[in-house]
């Protein structure tokens, strides 16, 4: 076990020096001029190139990238072009608000698409396998935004029961009862998709244990469908379906991007929409950075963790 982590960690390196330059690359893509952006149309040509010149963005993009990388390497990422404040505690703040959604959608996703899964895979063909598979069809295609929308006019708007968007209210503030009013309409906006996910992967997983061997024996021997569903069944089909709910929390961390502009949510996804508006490069690049790290370091833990529960894995990749 410790070798194959050991593994996994080493390949880290290049997967993490490739994100930054493809980050890089694609932040320089990005059509407009920071200098255009911050001091406005009506400043001069030579107003603008000083302020590129401080910036070092007249620089080569390989000498910009050397030096934005060797700054990195000692944990700074620069100083924000808008906000002038450093960009890691910037990203910092917003990303403990993402997190704090994306947990909630993570766990409302988990629970419901275990549910779904189960249901669906225990009543195959009947009317509850269709109600619950075609519930799983419609939360993965409907864009999460459109969603946000739609619950937006629907439970805020003509209902009135949550607000519209924000972390807090300006009455109440800060209180734990009053951030998670304001969590409920985007973590079931951010939620659907991934738990629309789950539960295909639970329902697959588990008619293929369904349809193995040792279950017949187990029936045999007189056990009850609810013991061999849930001491047998599900745990033999837990490591796949643990990869797919760590792959759609990190799919949340980065994906609720839309969500949180939808809903005006300070959060990480906010952050770089508003970076982008602004183009302030450092701040984007601090996002995309961020991101990309903890979603490659999520990856690695249900690595590991499949590989501890399914010793199959181990021995697959040692051989």
């Amino acid at each position: 076990m410790l070798s194959y982590a050991a593994r996994r960690v080493v390949l880290l390196v290049p997967v993490l020096l490739g994100a930054t330059v493809v980050v890089f690359g694609l932040i320089h893509l990005i059509p407009g001029d920071p200098a255009g952006a911050l001091l406005g149309p009506t400043s001069s040509d030579a107003t603008r190139a000083a302020f590129r010149h401080d910036l070092g963005l007249d620089q080569p993009l390989p000498i910009q990238y050397g030096v934005w990388l060797w700054h990195v390497l000692h944990l700074d990422l620069g100083i924000s072009i808008a906000r002038r404040q450093p960009v890691i505690s910037i990203v910092w703040e917003a990303f403990q608000h993402t997190l704090l959604l994306a947990a909630v959608a993570a766990l409302l996703a988990n629970v419901v698409g275990l549910f779904l899964g189960i249901v669906a895979a225990t009543r195959q063909f009947g009317i509850a396998d269709r109600a619950a598979m075609g519930f799983a069809a419609l939360a993965t295609a409907i864009p999460s935004y459109w969603l946000g929308l739609i619950l937006v006019v629907l439970l805020a708007l003509k209902v009135q029961i949550f607000p519209t968007g924000g972390m807090t209210s300006a009455i109440d503030g800060g209180s734990p009862i009053d951030i998670f009013w304001h969590l409920v309409l985007p973590a079931m906006a951010a939620g659907a998709a991934p738990a629309g996910i789950v539960a295909r992967t639970v329902r697959a997983s588990v008619l293929e244990v369904l349809r193995l061997d040792f279950v017949q024996a187990l029936r045999a021997r007189g056990f009850s469908e609810s013991t061999i569903l849930f001491r047998h069944i599900v745990p033999n089909a837990f490591p796949t379906i643990l990869t797919v709910m760590g792959l759609q929390a990190g799919y949340l961390l980065g994906g609720v991007a839309f969500v949180e502009v939808v809903f005006s949510w300070p959060g990480i996804g906010n952050l770089l929409f508003l970076s982008i508006g602004q183009r302030d490069y450092p701040v984007i690049l601090g996002v995309m950075l961020f991101v990309s790290f903890v979603f490659v370091l999520l990856n690695l833990a249900v690595d590991l963790m499949h590989a501890a529960l399914d010793p199959r894995v181990r021995t697959s990749v040692a051989a």
